[in-house]
């Protein structure tokens, strides 16, 4: 887990989120360049014509060693509660303001959004290659909102990708790696009932159940349901029997993997990992979004 950071990116509406994704994916080396186009995360025909971000999408990119799992988030008000799942999955936010516009509305509401779920917050300022943009007056406005310093924004054109590493880099070095909580709090009781969980030098934990997060779920005609998960206890392999705990509808993980930005299979998604579940449900009112996944042997 020390190796992942889950992070999103928000902002308002054109303050160029999307752009700084393909940035990122481009310096990552996630996408070949053949393959580059703009908006490459904006799978839906109305999102490439508009110019605007409508689903959330997740993708895996590797950086120096780490797996970066980044979740692009709509930008409009209409889609504040794609953010607010997005963010549910996340330890870290980047928050992207248009150095020509400033801070405005959807920018506000996001911030609180992700103070409330105590995430790291990476300020960062775009379009600053823009003749309009003025840097200073949206410095202070960034500094007034979230109390940082003048030297935690990151000011970057997402358009020609300056400064777009100095991110990279700052969502390994703020962003924390994610936790199992189940494990931790058993750690902390068999430490306070003074019970060793160490062998000679390694840690015995016993069998952490799975909880994994649905923060996305859609229906394709040919593979059936597909879950857009966040792993945050125990982990989950091909094959296994899943149960969705406030639906209680049961069915079986097809397929499991990352997403990088296509499906990628993988045999097994550990703790914190971000990725997708092919299901053999019929409909997503049984795998409802904010549902947790476990498995089924916990409750035969």
């Amino acid at each position: 887990m020390e190796s992942i950071r889950n992070f999103c990116i928000i902002a308002h509406i054109d303050h160029g989120k999307s752009t700084l994704a393909d940035r990122m994916m481009e310096l990552t080396g996630t996408v070949q360049k053949r393959d580059m186009k703009s908006q490459l995360l904006d799978s839906m025909d109305l999102e490439r014509e508009k110019g605007i971000t409508i689903k959330l999408t997740p993708v895996r990119m590797r950086h120096e060693g780490y797996d970066l799992n980044l979740i692009d988030t709509p930008g409009h008000v209409d889609f504040s509660y794609e953010v607010s799942r997005s963010l549910q999955a996340c330890e870290g936010a980047v928050l992207v303001v248009d150095a020509s516009q400033g801070i405005q509305a959807q920018t506000l509401a996001n911030v609180y959004l992700a103070m409330e779920q105590d995430l790291t917050i990476i300020p960062v300022l775009n379009k600053v290659d823009l003749p309009a943009a003025d840097v200073p007056r949206v410095s202070k406005e960034v500094i007034n909102l979230l109390g940082c310093s003048e030297d935690d924004i990151i000011k970057i054109s997402a358009k020609t990708g300056e400064n777009v590493d100095q991110v990279l880099a700052a969502i390994v070095e703020r962003i924390p790696a994610p936790t199992s909580p189940l494990e931790q709090q058993l750690v902390k009781n068999n430490t306070s009932q003074g019970v060793s969980l160490y062998r000679g030098e390694e840690l015995q934990v016993p069998e952490i159940p799975l909880r994994a997060l649905i923060f996305d779920s859609y229906y394709d005609d040919y593979r059936g349901v597909i879950l857009y998960v966040r792993v945050v206890d125990g982990e989950l392999k091909k094959n296994d029997q899943i149960y969705m705990m406030a639906t209680r509808a049961h069915g079986l993980a097809l397929e499991i993997g990352k997403l990088a930005p296509g499906m990628t299979p993988e045999p097994v998604m550990h703790t914190g990992e971000i990725g997708y579940i092919v299901t053999n449900l019929k409909t997503t009112r049984e795998a409802k979004v904010g549902d947790t996944v476990t498995l089924k042997k916990y409750f035969i």
